[in-house]
């Protein structure tokens, strides 16, 4: 990934309305027409946005990386998120299922790169989730990398503000090993937080593990992770590289999303972000993540 930092000239431009959809929400309240600074004060140009989102639909339609999309809006992640919703309820409309969120930029290192100061989020949709060792189709990709991930699977909502850690320790119903692909729409990965965020924060498909665990039954923050790709080891690490815990991870969406008014409700997945470094993936890969006290999960390039 080529992070780009929010440089200094452009962070103060009209910043977008932090979001991010779990429905479909009115013109008025998000998408291009929703989209203001803090406090309201500026707009996002509306035929921007949508600009935006239709460069990021059209790479992924026509199987082509775009370029990025700081010819259009400032680099924000409000900016971002306006384009995220966009794309968002238009695949609503279109019949796609929400089934949970995604957490990135875990990393304080990649945050850095990015001039940010806290993580980003994206829909999970239905038909991107994989079972264990099922096909993943490469062609549908266009630069996919892997990372391994801790999922959590919520028996309660989460909907009240004021959410501490053992609010959402409570609402987990149990966790599997999982591996994200993430897979950017932008040119070799040439990302601002603008285009990361806009792109469903670099989302492609996720395989789920097939061992659920209760939280008693492993230690989300010292457990290790072993990525390996066709039985070679690509990367390690363990859940204190997620934020400091993959349950602080998940109580920062947590809160996001009652302040922005998309609550996380029984049922929703939640990846909680990469216990480690990305690995390039291509047709004919196998992958294996292990993870202490979670079990093994496959993902499986076709």
């Amino acid at each position: 990934m080529r992070a780009r930092a929010t440089g200094p000239a452009r962070a103060g431009r009209g910043a977008g309305r932090p979001g991010g959809a779990a429905g479909p929400r009115s013109a008025a309240a998000g998408g291009a027409k929703g989209a203001r600074g803090p406090g309201g004060a500026s707009e996002l140009p509306p035929a921007a946005v949508e600009a935006a989102a239709a460069r990021l639909r059209a790479a992924r339609r026509e199987r082509v990386p775009c370029a990025p999309l700081t010819d259009l809006l400032p680099v924000t992640a409000e900016a971002g998120y306006a384009v995220q919703d966009v794309n968002t309820e238009r695949a609503l409309r279109a019949g796609r299922r929400l089934v949970g969120r995604k957490i990135g930029l875990t990393s304080a290192a990649v945050r850095a790169q990015l001039g940010v100061h806290e993580p980003d989020y994206g829909m999970l949709f239905a038909d991107r989730a994989h079972a264990d060792g099922e096909p993943v189709p490469a062609a549908s990709l266009l630069q996919p990398r892997v990372e391994a991930e801790i999922a959590f699977v919520l028996g309660r909502d989460l909907a009240r503000e004021g959410l501490t850690e053992a609010d959402v320790a409570r609402a987990i119903d149990h966790a599997v090993a999982a591996i994200e692909v993430v897979d950017s729409a932008v040119r070799d990965w040439d990302i601002s937080i603008l285009d990361t965020v806009a792109d469903n924060a670099s989302a492609g498909r996720f395989v789920l593990g097939a061992e659920p665990r209760p939280l008693r039954a492993f230690d989300a923050r010292l457990c290790d992770m072993v990525l390996e790709r066709r039985g070679e080891v690509v990367a390690t690490g363990a859940g204190a590289a997620c934020l400091g815990s993959p349950l602080t991870a998940a109580l920062w969406l947590a809160k996001k999303m009652v302040a922005v008014g998309r609550p996380l409700r029984a049922g929703d997945v939640v990846l909680s972000g990469a216990l480690g470094p990305l690995a390039p993936a291509a047709a004919g890969d196998v992958f294996e993540a292990r993870i202490g006290g979670l079990g093994a999960v496959r993902a499986v390039f076709g």
